[in-house]
Parts: C-alpha cells; sequence; structure tokens
C-alpha cells in the first residue's frame, strides 16, 4: 500500500511545498492537490476524511443489500482540507456477480474523477453533452440531481458525471453492465451530515479501485 501522498490526475511522485513552492508539485500536472495514501475501510478512517472534507463525502445511503463500504481517498492536505473525496462500495451485481460502485466529489480541476474514469483531462465537461436529457438521475443530499453518461470510458466501467452541491459528482461502475444499478434512482447522503448513522456502516475488505490505475 502506498505511503506517501500521491498525483491525483496520474498517480506519480509529488513534491511537497518548500522553499521554492507554496503548494505540492507533479512534475508531469504542475500544481495539484495531492492524494493521500488509502487507508483499509474503517468507521474510523472514513471519519478522518469526513472531518477533513472541503467537499461532500457522497455514500448511497441505505446501502443497497447486501453491499459493502470498500474504500475512501481524498486529495488535498491538511492545510487545504479535502478538495476531492471518493467512496467505495461493493455488492451484488444487478446482473449477478460483484458490482462495484466508486462515487467522486471534486472541486473543478482536481482531476481525481477523470482518473478513476479513465479519460483525460480534469473534469467530465467535454465528455457530457448536457443539451440532451439525462441519462440517469440520484437524489444526492435530497435534491434530485441528473447524471450524464460519459463518453470515452474504457469499455470495462461505466461513467456517469454532473453537478451537486456546486461541485463534480462522478458515479464509475464496474463491470461496464453493473450501471443499471444507477437505473435505481440511488439516493445519496453526503457524509458530513450523516452523524452518529456512519458507525453503523457495515465495512468489507479495501477494493483495488479505489487505488487507481
Amino acid at each position: 500500500m502506498r505511503g506517501e501522498p500521491t498525483c491525483p490526475k496520474c498517480g506519480g511522485r509529488v513534491r511537497a511545498p518548500g522553499l521554492f513552492s507554496d503548494s505540492w508539485q507533479c512534475v508531469v500536472h504542475g500544481t495539484v492537490h495531492p492524494l493521500q495514501p488509502v487507508i483499509p475501510p474503517s468507521v474510523e478512517g472514513l471519519g478522518v476524511v469526513v472531518n477533513r472534507a472541503k467537499v461532500p463525502v457522497w455514500m448511497p445511503w441505505p446501502l443497497p443489500v447486501g453491499w459493502l463500504f470498500t474504500g475512501v481517498a481524498a486529495a488535498g492536505d491538511d492545510r487545504s482540507g479535502g478538495r476531492a473525496t471518493a467512496v467505495a462500495c461493493s455488492g451484488p451485481g444487478p446482473l449477478g456477480g460483484i458490482g462495484e460502485l466508486l462515487l467522486v466529489a471534486e472541486e473543478l480541476g482536481v482531476g481525481l474523477g477523470s482518473r478513476y474514469a479513465g479519460i483525460d483531462g480534469p473534469d467530465p465537461g467535454p465528455y457530457i453533452d448536457v443539451s440532451t436529457p439525462p441519462h440517469v438521475k440520484v437524489v444526492a443530499a435530497g435534491r434530485p440531481t441528473p447524471l450524464w453518461h460519459v463518453k470515452g470510458a474504457p469499455d470495462d466501467r461505466a461513467v456517469f458525471a454532473g453537478e451537486a452541491r456546486g461541485l463534480w459528482l462522478w458515479a464509475v461502475v464496474w463491470p461496464e453492465q453493473s450501471g443499471l444499478l444507477m437505473y435505481d434512482e440511488l439516493v445519496l447522503t453526503d457524509l458530513r451530515d450523516a452523524g452518529a448513522e456512519v458507525e453503523l456502516l457495515p465495512c468489507g475488505a479495501l477494493s483495488p479501485r479505489v487505488l487507481g490505475p
């Protein structure tokens, strides 16, 4: 398991702030919000991310039957707070087998969602057509939230993106056919608002998806 912060866009090494820069630097992508090391799923570890986050920490709540919380990641540092969060859940897929869902909330330009989605560029804007009707709708923090299918993603996953609370919301689902899960109008809760209920969260083994490609 990685023990050092990395670039949220490419997973490469980053240089900490120092004499010549007051921000984290990636050789390829310049100034970035560093992706913190991923830790095994636990209520305590999730609490650390939730308390630091400046963006939502989205999770289907209640979880679909048989699903477990299987990982969390965040980009940002102690000074800036979490500027992107990713929550992984795994469980029975709608067509059999195991399905995996990764929900990402992020500020413009962070690039974590694009990395999980497997597309170039930091944001989904060029890959979604918001002039057409949305492909799916979720309820995020009590509000109906349209999501559009993201073009150009690898064939092994289904990717949807839209906007919630003024920030990007990504939903990445493996395998691709498990994307049917998104048509059930999932109810998403921002875990910053969940309170003590989070302590009841069922935890599974760490999903390799949250570690990135």
